[in-house]
């Protein structure tokens, strides 16, 4: 006798990617998993480790990097594509433990924001005007958000990981996760702008009224205005904005549960850094987690607003940023 099974397959070339196929498996391995499934307890979600920087900022490499760790449980384009389906992304999270295929399985399943996945769960969740507070945090939020995010743990990965960008979120994040724990990934302002102007999804160019920050407080108007609606002041007005915001809630937290990692200490010595990273999470350090981090090769595209922006551009930028670089150590 045989039953049906969803497993993830790769369609072939113009076709739609990643999609959920089906295959005849013999009856009695179906029944130990739906057994195994049903014995398998409902999570409470413990310590999540939230992710957020302001965008362009190394945390993309840094989520890629941490998801190794052989504890954490991450949310992947599966879950974008199937918001209500969270047993295709346990299932990957499965097969991503066996060895044969760990690798091609993260090559084509990278953990993301997904951002879809969010708003199935909480509508404006992705794009507000302005930070989530815990005052924002709906009894519908409560019922949802938690569960959804358990409904992603396996056995081995207890942990959840995930990256968000743009608006901190630290306070809605924590009134639903009271011990939350919250990585801050900052880099230079200068860098960030200058690679603001460089990506498709940067909405300053339709000007601070379309640009998804709010409204530009009377200050931020005039200091735009005086350098002639720069976008390259926009950019770096941006980058500002989001730093204090971020500030601004972690002061609001323990400060155990927040920790700030600059993008450029963190290229210099990654493994360092991580050792860090995963004492404050309360995980164990693995040989299998420091080989999988070795692998990559990381370099600091740190000077790169140097060579991409004309000196009066660069004078924008130290004008606009000079006192909130130096805070962050920053020359």
């Amino acid at each position: 006798m045989e039953d049906k099974q969803p497993v993830l397959l790769r369609t072939t070339p113009g076709a739609a990617r990643n999609k959920v196929a089906t295959r005849s498996v013999k009856a009695p391995s179906f029944a130990r998993n739906r057994e195994a499934h049903l014995r398998f307890p409902a999570q409470k979600v413990q310590k999540p480790i939230f992710i957020v920087g302001v965008g362009r900022s190394g945390s993309t490499i840094f989520h890629k990097m941490f998801s190794e760790h052989p504890a954490v449980v991450w949310v992947s384009g599966l879950c974008d594509r199937h918001p209500s389906r969270p047993a295709l992304s346990r299932a990957l999270q499965r097969m991503i433990d066996w060895p044969l295929v760990n690798r091609p399985l993260k090559r084509h399943y990278e953990p993301g924001e997904c951002y879809r996945f969010w708003n199935h769960h909480c509508r404006g969740f992705s794009q507000p005007c302005r930070d989530l507070l815990a005052s924002d945090v709906t009894e519908l939020n409560r019922k949802q958000i938690p569960p959804a995010m358990a409904e992603l743990f396996t056995r081995r990965r207890q942990r959840l990981l995930h990256k968000i960008t743009g608006w901190p979120r630290i306070g809605f994040l924590r009134e639903l996760f009271p011990d939350a724990l919250f990585i801050h990934i900052c880099r230079d302002g200068r860098a960030v702008a200058n690679s603001l102007l460089e990506v498709d999804f940067w909405n300053g160019w339709y000007g601070p009224e379309r640009w998804r920050w709010g409204k530009l407080s009377d200050e931020q108007r005039e200091q735009w205005e005086r350098h002639d609606q720069s976008f390259i002041a926009l950019a770096a007005l941006q980058w500002k904005l989001l730093m204090e915001a971020t500030a601004e809630a972690a002061a609001c937290i323990p400060s155990r549960q927040f920790m700030q990692l600059r993008y450029e200490d963190f290229v210099s010595d990654p493994m360092r850094h991580f050792r860090e990273v995963v004492e404050f999470c309360e995980l164990e350090w693995s040989p299998r987690f420091e080989k999988a981090i070795g692998h990559y090769k990381l370099r600091s595209a740190n000077d790169k607003w140097r060579r991409d922006l004309t000196s009066e551009q660069q004078a924008i930028l130290e004008s606009l940023l000079g006192e909130s670089l130096a805070k962050y150590g920053y020359r």
